[in-house]
């Protein structure tokens, strides 16, 4: 086995990239990996080269920082591994092995590191509702993926829906690209943020991000409408309205609302899940969040429970880029003092922590505010289909709870399918959690990813490990 590398960082994205750059101006041997092949992850998703993108920069936010940042991969000696979608991370005698399958034909990969950070990001949360599986509907984030890697558009007429801060910028994106989006319909009431107003007033770049999306939909009549939701999507091949209805506190629909807007596409999604699969994988604790999510339990310095592991980012929490590239570099530097004893600098160590604390604030405050409310499962009728990999519809588990006392994800996996398709609950875990009416449970799955069976077994024995 070859010497391990000081870190190992699973995730480009902005909380991997800032840890990766921070740590190798520390002098400290870096490896970067990810499943993306180019650095930046869904954040700063790069258009594909044949596009010729006149202005890559366009649909970016904070694109200035991050090009600084990868000037620096380039020339800072940091091993850049793209395409390599990490599995499993395993012990070995002196440090970690990160297992990996790599390129388009899944060639088996290993890393042998001395220290391991996580950041592996999130992805969307889908509340179904009739319609849902039309061609035309796409997630918040899917239709921002789209628009930045794919320069094109989901329709001409887009419809924005769902809960959460995401949905602003996406329509702000798509109306600047030329897309008409008539409406954004938002679940929650944005007067929840006034019973948190101090910690609004210690993040006042937030407010001015939010006010330029709001401004920037105002210039074009874009309505806002708050504690609405898309109750149904309606078309045949392919979406051509949706129906809006209001919503009472607990996310119920009002009876004689509705109305139909037409479209034909819509970018809906209720925030972001943290990816926690390694993690968990590791042993390492987690916490309930605001927001009914979990996230990697971390300490001061972004460790978590397990020994030589940190996390960062989205992992620890959702709280947008900025906080993850905060995160990044507070690991890095207590990578770097652990390893090699650099000592910190107690002005920047200081000056880091509170800004961590305080946009981790404002994410607890924004996470608290869009949490689901509980009536959001009174949008269903018993033929939607909850589970879109088994097809299993709302009906289905409502009967695995009333007949067959199923109150948890595990329970209704078993009865009904759910969760056992090819995204392994990533996508319907949640809603079937909310119909159970148990609390969503930490996913527990021991590979990250699909892996072809001959790279589980020419993996060495553990005495073989110790041996090498």
């Amino acid at each position: 086995m070859s010497a391990p590398v000081d870190l190992a960082v699973v995730g480009a994205g902005p909380a991997g990239l800032a840890a990766a750059v921070r740590a190798a101006g520390l002098g400290l041997t870096v490896t970067l990996l990810d499943a993306g092949e180019r650095p930046g992850g869904q954040f700063h998703r790069h258009p594909a080269p044949g596009l010729h993108a006149a202005r890559p920069q366009a649909p970016h936010h904070g694109r200035r920082h991050f090009a600084r940042r990868l000037r620096q991969l380039e020339t800072d000696g940091t091993t850049w591994l793209p395409r390599h979608h990490v599995w499993t991370v395993a012990r070995a005698h002196d440090g970690w092995l990160l297992h990996a399958v790599a390129g388009p034909r899944d060639t088996p990969a290993t890393v042998h590191a001395r220290a391991v950070l996580l950041a592996t990001g999130a992805h969307e949360r889908q509340l179904p509702f009739p319609g849902w599986t039309l061609p035309g509907v796409v997630g918040a984030g899917g239709a921002q993926a789209m628009l930045k890697s794919g320069l094109v558009l989901p329709g001409r007429r887009v419809v924005v829906a769902g809960s959460g801060p995401l949905l602003l910028a996406v329509a702000a994106s798509l109306g600047a690209a030329g897309a008409r989006v008539p409406a954004v319909v938002e679940a929650a009431d944005y007067r929840s943020y006034a019973r948190s107003l101090p910690v609004l007033l210690h993040t006042p770049g937030k407010l001015a991000e939010g006010a330029r999306h709001g401004a920037a939909l105002l210039r074009r009549t874009t309505r806002l409408l708050t504690r609405h939701a898309v109750t149904a999507a309606h078309g045949t091949d392919r979406v051509e309205a949706v129906t809006v209805s209001r919503l009472d506190p607990a996310w119920r629909p009002v009876p004689g609302t509705g109305r139909r807007i037409p479209c034909d596409a819509l970018a809906v999604g209720h925030g972001l899940v943290p990816q926690l699969e390694l993690a968990v994988g590791l042993g390492c604790a987690t916490r309930r969040t605001a927001d009914d999510t979990h996230a990697v339990v971390v300490d001061t310095d972004q460790a978590t429970t397990v020994p030589g592991i940190w996390a960062a980012g989205e992992s620890c929490g959702i709280g947008g880029a900025d906080l993850a590239v905060t995160e990044g570099e507070i690991a890095a530097d207590a990578v770097a003092r652990a390893l090699h004893g650099v000592p910190a600098d107690p002005h920047r160590r200081s000056a880091l922590i509170r800004r961590r604390a305080r946009l981790r604030d404002f994410a607890d405050t924004m996470a608290a505010a869009h949490r689901p409310g509980p009536g959001w499962a009174a949008w269903l009728d018993d033929t939607t289909e909850v589970c879109r990999c088994e097809e299993v519809t709302a009906g289905r588990v409502r009967q695995a709870v009333t007949e067959y006392g199923a109150h948890d994800t595990r329970t209704a996996k078993l009865l009904t399918r759910a969760g056992m398709g090819w995204c392994q609950g990533r996508m319907c875990a949640q809603a079937v959690a909310l119909l159970t009416e148990g609390a969503p449970a930490v996913e527990r799955r021991p590979l990250s990813c699909p892996v072809p069976l001959r790279h589980l077994a020419e993996l060495p024995r553990p005495d073989e490990e110790s041996e090498a």
